[in-house]
């Protein structure tokens, strides 16, 4: 009982610790297969294979709702703490490798999530290359807005000198 009560809370603590949860079914992958998975997604998250009852009770816990449906038959979550698009995207691509590796769902930003909006999550671009593009972004406004500026004063001082050239030759 108390070994029970003991993994409730640490699932409970890996819930609320989370940016997100994706929840899988490894029916069939073995021993190696599942430490590579981990492997994979060790920078970004933590991998466990989960009883489905003591996982209600410790979403519950930790306010985690609309998982019920979802853990039923041989359940392991991902529990992430780092960058969930590329967590996304390495159990996409694992699953695509092996394909007894099933997506179920999962939770992000306080609402359940199918199995095509994980995909869809998969689809998006890293956090880095985002960052990257709004990065090019701003360097691509800032030379537009150095130009504008710079600019007028070019062509003020073009104007300028047209003008001093003129007066200099009519005297």
């Amino acid at each position: 009982m108390a070994n029970k009560e003991t993994t409730v809370a640490e699932l409970t603590e890996n819930f609320r610790g989370s940016n997100a949860i994706v929840l899988t079914e490894y029916r069939g992958l073995t021993v190696a297969q599942l430490k590579q998975l981990r492997g994979n997604i060790r920078e970004n998250a933590s991998y466990a294979v989960v009883k489905n009852t003591l996982t209600k009770i410790a979403a519950k816990e930790a306010g985690v709702e609309g998982l019920d449906d979802l853990l039923e038959g041989p359940s392991a979550i991902a529990f992430v703490h780092g960058d969930t698009v590329a967590v996304a995207k390495a159990l996409r691509d694992f699953a695509k490798a092996n394909p007894l590796l099933v997506v179920k769902g999962g939770y992000f930003d306080g609402a359940p999530l199918t199995a095509a909006e994980v995909g869809k999550l998969a689809d998006l671009e890293s956090r880095e290359v985002l960052l990257a593009k709004l990065a090019g972004a701003f360097k691509a406004s800032l030379f537009g807005a150095a130009y504008l500026f710079n600019a007028p004063l070019s062509k003020a001082v073009r104007t300028v000198d047209a003008l001093r050239e003129k007066q200099e030759s009519a005297s």
